[in-house]
């Protein structure tokens, strides 16, 4: 076993600068497009935005087939994945037990949840797309966290060697009919002793 070397909390750290934004310019802008909203203030923007997009993400976690962002900015979904061959070190538990701990994922049979966000469908083409990504918030991945070992059946199996840019080739709808068509849940019903 290999001793696990704690990390030092308090030492120095970079952190790179975040762009905000719901700052007051944008808030501005929205007024002039839309002069009815003239009376909103700024807090009641914040949570109004955060609601929504909390909205957006709690769905992409209820709903097998994912959701299309609107404006047509891309695609977004959650696929079941192998685990990789680096070591995914349980932190909390190798800083109590002072010995590296790996994840090992035991509740969803070693599989992984990701996070997929695509915009190569014909419908997604806008300008510079290809420079655009997507980084979930700490909300979205904890509570994704927290209901993937109960659910990890559920959502869709992307293989290793396999692009997802290649489900979207022909249709964009295509995510939708590949995972009706290779379900992973087995029903409450199915028997696989009957052959009728």
């Amino acid at each position: 076993m290999k001793l696990f070397k704690a990390p030092d909390v308090h030492a120095p750290r970079f952190r790179k600068k975040n762009l905000n934004l719901l700052n007051s310019s944008v808030i501005e802008d929205f007024k002039k497009e839309y002069p009815e909203y003239k009376e909103l203030d700024v807090e009641t923007f914040k949570i109004i935005v955060k609601t929504f997009n909390g909205k957006l993400w709690q769905t992409v976690i209820d709903e097998r087939d994912g959701l299309a962002l609107p404006e047509n900015l891309g695609y977004l979904f959650i696929g079941t994945c192998e685990k990789t061959n680096q070591k995914n070190v349980n932190f909390g538990l190798s800083k109590q037990l002072e010995v590296v701990v790996s994840h090992t994922n035991l509740e969803s049979d070693s599989k992984l949840a990701k996070i997929f966000y695509t915009n190569y469908a014909n419908k997604y083409k806008f300008a510079h797309r290809e420079l655009w990504g997507f980084t979930a918030v700490r909300q979205f991945k904890r509570t994704l966290a927290k209901r993937y070992p109960a659910e990890w059946e559920k959502y869709v199996a992307i293989h290793k060697f396999q692009k997802v840019s290649k489900i979207f080739t022909k249709d964009p709808s295509a995510l939708i009919r590949y995972t009706r068509e290779y379900p992973t849940v087995a029903t409450e019903a199915y028997d696989e002793f009957n052959f009728d």
